[in-house]
């Protein structure tokens, strides 16, 4: 059975989000990614606090492709080192997940 997850990343910019959003759709990496703009992002970077405005990716996939999507975020991403993150989706819309599993390669 196939096992669903969100995956979250940050970038800097509009034209960031919408590069990796169309590479991890157009791809089959991922089925819907969302943009969602004008976060704050506060952490610290070698030893400076530092804030930022960023756009949060929130990327609905499959288990068995976060590696995939993981190394061509790692490849494509303007940050050093990029936020890439999986949550797993412990229940959901059936049809939803079923739409899901149509849109994304099989591994």
């Amino acid at each position: 059975m196939d096992r669903y997850i969100i995956v979250y990343c940050t970038v800097p910019s509009n034209e960031d989000a919408l590069r990796i959003a169309e590479d991890m759709v157009k791809t089959k990496r991922a089925a819907c990614v969302n943009i969602i703009p004008g976060i704050t992002s506060v952490y610290r970077w070698k030893g400076e606090v530092c804030r930022e405005n960023e756009f949060f990716l929130v990327i609905k996939t499959r288990e068995s492709l976060f590696e995939s999507v993981r190394d061509r975020i790692t490849a494509i991403h303007p940050y050093e080192v990029p936020e890439i993150v999986s949550l797993n989706i412990a229940d959901g819309n059936t049809q939803y997940l079923n739409w899901v599993a149509e849109n994304t390669d099989r591994v």
